[in-house]
């Protein structure tokens, strides 16, 4: 292994192998985003409540559930924090603000839109959640590589022991609330604790028709949902983040994103994320399937299913690194690049484009389409994303939000127009 110093540069002092990473991550976060963007929210966690449970609707789900579905966004976190080490490095060495003031800058207002995306735009923003998690993993940056990554590791496993508990505490209130002769506070302390992966009766009824009515009204609908999970940041999203982040951080160091190992250890990590990680998620898959997407019984799978996430994003991101060193596909590597470039943009573009096609003040699909007929407005996001990036960066530095937010961080209008040759 060699350090990330070593990694081809692209444009200036960036390294394309990150920018390549994160242009995929960008493009396949969509994949169960669109889920909540166009249907009830509680249809991202099970599938019977809204979307569709049968034929394409069912191969779409498990496909996802398999390779996407918390997979594209352990590896947009790793990213994150890869990215944190690498922007703290250039402002170590520049003449500008201090690593410290950068970084902490950043966070602020990524907060600040992260807290505008979630509520104007979709409820399932992780701007928020990647400002809360970065401002405490930052100090640990010079920790050894492995040790950071053990850390990370140490935290997930913790993360997922708790969740275990939980999924067995939550056995027993439903069995405690459905028992014969079952009291009333038994069934109250079941209908609180399972709102995380339960529908309360009614709620995605009124949720639909509040994303078809005006602006006013999808603004009501995403503030419930929104504010729901950004309170559960502490106890499930920002454990995870941390975690993914420190291991992140980790790789980076050792040079993983910037095509610093072996052709040797990028295959092992593609066996091991493919071999091993995916056929046991594919397990809790069908066991889902087989027990009827009951709530519980899902949520419970799903827990052990969630050990399968950093392994399976590595192995996405060690085929494409190895697609990367081998100089195949290289337009569409460039638009890949080209996206990552500029994820901070197409993420939040994403989100813009996405409300108005579901939301009444916009197309109103929103529970019309199937979670198979979903992937066509994937698709037209996808190409939207790859055909416009690489245009843009032609002429200009950054892509538009990262402009302003280099702006905001720095305090001054930064250069944006490329100059023009003569």
């Amino acid at each position: 292994m060699t350090s990330e110093t070593s990694a081809a540069r692209a444009e200036g002092d960036r390294i394309l192998s990150i920018d390549v990473v994160r242009g995929m991550a960008v493009l396949g976060i969509l994949l169960m985003n669109i889920v909540a963007m166009g249907l009830p929210t509680y249809a991202y966690i099970n599938p019977i409540y809204g979307g569709g449970t049968e034929g394409a609707d069912f191969w779409t789900w498990a496909v996802n559930n398999v390779f996407a579905d918390g997979k594209m966004r352990a590896l947009f976190t790793m990213l994150f924090g890869a990215s944190a080490v690498l922007i703290a490095g250039r402002a170590e060495s520049g003449a500008g603000l201090g690593p410290v003031q950068t970084h902490y800058r950043r966070l602020f207002w990524m907060f600040v839109i992260g807290m505008i995306h979630a509520y104007f735009f979709f409820l399932g923003d992780i701007l928020v959640t990647y400002a809360l998690a970065g401002a405490l993993v930052f100090p640990f940056r010079r920790l050894d590589p492995r040790l950071l990554i053990g850390l990370g590791g140490a935290l997930l496993a913790a993360l997922f022991l708790w969740h275990l508990s939980d999924a067995g505490q939550m056995k027993a209130l439903l069995a405690s609330a459905t028992a014969p002769g079952a009291d009333e506070a038994a069934r109250t302390a079941w209908a609180q604790a399972s709102q995380g992966f339960v529908a309360p009766p009614g709620f995605s009824e009124r949720e639909t028709a509040l994303f078809r009515g005006g602006f006013l009204e999808a603004l009501e609908a995403r503030a419930q949902v929104a504010l729901l999970l950004q309170l559960t940041i502490p106890f499930d999203a920002g454990p995870e983040a941390i975690g993914q982040m420190l291991i992140g951080m980790g790789l980076f160091r050792l040079g993983f994103f910037s095509l610093g190992w072996s052709t040797r250890a990028y295959v092992i990590m593609i066996v091991i994320g493919y071999a091993l990680a995916a056929p046991f998620a594919a397990l809790q898959a069908g066991l889902i399937h087989a027990a009827g997407f009951e709530p519980v019984r899902t949520h419970e799978l799903m827990v052990w299913q969630s050990i399968t996430r950093p392994f399976i994003a590595l192995a996405h991101a060690s085929v494409l690194l190895l697609i990367v060193r081998a100089g195949l596909f290289r337009g569409l590597v460039s638009r890949l690049e080209a996206a990552g470039r500029m994820a901070f943009t197409n993420y939040l573009m994403t989100s813009v484009i996405t409300s108005l096609v579901f939301c009444g003040y916009g197309l109103g699909l929103y529970g019309h389409l199937s979670r198979a007929e979903q992937l066509w407005v994937v698709a037209g996001v996808w190409a939207l994303i790859l055909l416009w990036s690489r245009p843009w960066l032609a002429h200009f530095r950054y892509g538009p939000l990262e402009w302003i937010w280099r702006s905001l961080v720095q305090w001054k209008r930064q250069p944006f127009r490329k100059a023009t040759a003569t």
